[in-house]
């Protein structure tokens, strides 16, 4: 008699996604050390979008700047960010995923997804997902087992890479009990200094934290929303509607830094134009406005503000953009700008209801 079939979630990680691409577009560079950053220029300033793991063992990392990892691996090979071949490999691989029979998917971005399946052998079905993967795209991956989203997610760390991992309830703790909150989906490091203040550091800490204390700290939806977290568990369903933005932003970071107001009332402009291009594409309004400015050497501030009622007048939110700007320290200079609007999500629209949260 065989085993039961049951529902799983499958979290697929493709293994340094973005040097992996560069790696099939150019088989040379195989086993060297590989950073991918801005325009692969280190004497200009950007920051590093990926680098391989053989670069990741001389302490390079993704958001690093640059010039740094250059210091840190001279040998390196560092290649401009090609977005379009990350895209294209993306759409390869969910095809992949969709194909598998009885699969669901629910795209995370363009190195991860969710796949929903009913298996009595999930490790065997995740190989069959590498496997399928590999052959089709020339990709490696890693995949996390769970019962919930988030034990799946959190177990995919633990099989990088190339490898398979499973987290449930009865192994949740076992394995998750000790580590720092900040290990979880979803925590992080400033949230991980709020839990501490109160003596949460530990996952099993934060499974067993105070309710009251959680809703007085974060509010009555977050507080709670934290201690699920903890205990690995959430929503068991993968959804693959399609995903619909809530937000559109971009960001600039300048080779000169920004002295003068004009200079960064013209930089405001052009940003401000490239986001409501994004967001006519979407036929929503803008809710709110996020902006983030990098002073000269690194340090960075964000100013948010909530817009009503909705606009899409571009004269009008200019207008915004600048009185949120007015509140950036104009004596010192600026190294990047970045901007982000929000729209209302469909049924919010629908309902006339707008959301209390933002983010970049």
């Amino acid at each position: 008699m065989g085993e039961r079939a049951d529902a799983w979630v499958l979290h697929v990680d493709l293994d340094q996604f973005i040097a992996a691409v560069e790696v099939l577009r150019h088989p040379e560079l195989a086993g060297r050390p590989l950073i991918v950053g801005g325009r692969g220029d280190p004497t200009e300033r950007a920051v590093v979008s990926t680098a391989s793991y053989e670069a990741r063992e001389f302490g390079v990392g993704s958001g690093m700047p640059l010039r740094i990892a250059a210091r840190k691996v001279p040998d390196a090979v560092i290649l401009p960010v090609d977005a379009d071949a990350y895209t294209a490999a993306s759409a390869q691989v969910m095809a992949t995923l969709r194909a598998h029979p009885g699969a669901v998917v629910q795209v995370l971005g363009w190195d991860e997804a969710f796949v929903g399946v009913t298996a009595a052998f999930p490790e065997s079905t995740a190989r069959d997902l590498q496997r399928e993967v590999l052959e089709r795209t020339g990709l490696h991956c890693s995949v996390g087992i769970g019962d919930t989203l988030l034990r799946a997610k959190v177990a995919t760390a633990f099989g990088k890479p190339q490898g398979v991992f499973r987290l449930t309830a009865a192994n949740w703790m076992p394995v998750m009990g000790e580590r720092p909150v900040t290990a979880l989906w979803g925590v992080g490091s400033r949230v991980g200094r709020r839990l501490a203040a109160h003596g949460i550091g530990t996952v099993e800490q934060l499974a067993h934290a105070d309710l009251d204390v959680l809703v007085d700290e974060f509010g009555p939806r977050m507080g709670p929303w934290y201690r699920t977290v903890g205990r690995g568990e959430g929503t068991r369903t993968v959804d693959d509607a399609p995903w619909v933005a809530r937000g559109h932003s971009r960001e600039t970071t300048y080779q000169q830094d920004l002295t003068e107001p004009a200079e960064v009332e013209r930089a405001l402009g052009e940003l401000l134009a490239q986001v409501l291009a994004d967001v006519a594409a979407e036929g929503r309004p803008v809710i709110g406005l996020t902006l983030k400015v990098r002073y000269a050497p690194f340090t960075t501030k964000t100013f948010s503000r909530r817009i009503r009622p909705p606009a899409t007048d571009p004269d009008e939110l200019l207008a915004q953009v600048f009185e949120l700007a007015a509140k950036r320290d104009t004596s010192r200079a600026v190294r990047l700008l970045g901007l982000r609007a929000e729209m209302p999500m469909p049924e919010e629209a629908r309902d006339g209801h707008t959301p209390t949260r933002s983010g970049w």
